[in-house]
């Protein structure tokens, strides 16, 4: 299933500059990812599906200016967020110093002015706060609030991307004031701000 193809079936509203920004993501993951060992599956429609599961949310994400997405990894969600709100300042927050380096590049490629990447963990990040946190496949929901302190407004949003665990890991953390949407194995875990 080709990525036009997973737009339509998922009915995502999305711009050709956007899909054109997502096929050289693609070659380029492809192509550093052998390399450097980025991410475990380099398969384009296992790549594609990522696209997708990352961009998602934007059917029933609120409003915000800015982002900060921890531990992207290759890219997924938040670079992939980042190509499609070029208007939003978007933070990519990973310390790993390969990953650094190819969402760089990447940044440099796509032309990206609105993103920043932080080469650090997220407890160590300073100056920095954010209307919407994301994550995914990162650690459980109640450490990613615990980690993302620092980086919170009194009106900050999340946006946890969860699979099966999500009930055991509510329970944990005591939050209120979410919803969740689910799509095929994926859970999201949407957070409201208090002044949402």
């Amino acid at each position: 299933m080709s990525l036009k193809t997973l737009i339509k079936k998922y009915n995502l509203s999305l711009d050709d500059d956007f899909i054109k920004s997502c096929e050289i993501f693609i070659s380029l993951l492809q192509k550093w990812g052998k390399i450097h060992n980025l991410t475990g599956n380099l398969e384009q429609s296992s790549i594609e599906k990522n696209i997708i599961d990352s961009i998602y949310p934007i059917e029933f994400l609120e409003d915000f200016e800015s982002l900060a997405d921890i531990g992207t990894g290759a890219g997924f969600p938040g670079l992939i967020l980042a190509m499609y709100y070029k208007e939003k300042d978007i933070y990519l927050i990973e310390p790993r110093v390969k990953r650094v380096s190819f969402l760089n590049f990447v940044k440099a490629s796509l032309g990206l002015k609105n993103l920043k990447v932080l080469q650090k963990r997220v407890e160590d990040v300073e100056d920095l706060e954010v209307d919407l946190i994301t994550s995914r496949a990162v650690t459980n929901t109640k450490l990613l609030l615990d980690i993302t302190s620092n980086i919170k407004k009194s009106s900050s949003s999340y946006l946890f991307y969860k699979g099966s665990m999500l009930d055991d890991e509510l329970e944990t953390a005591k939050i209120n004031n979410y919803k969740i949407v689910s799509k095929d194995d994926r859970n999201y875990l949407y957070i409201k701000g208090k002044e949402c």
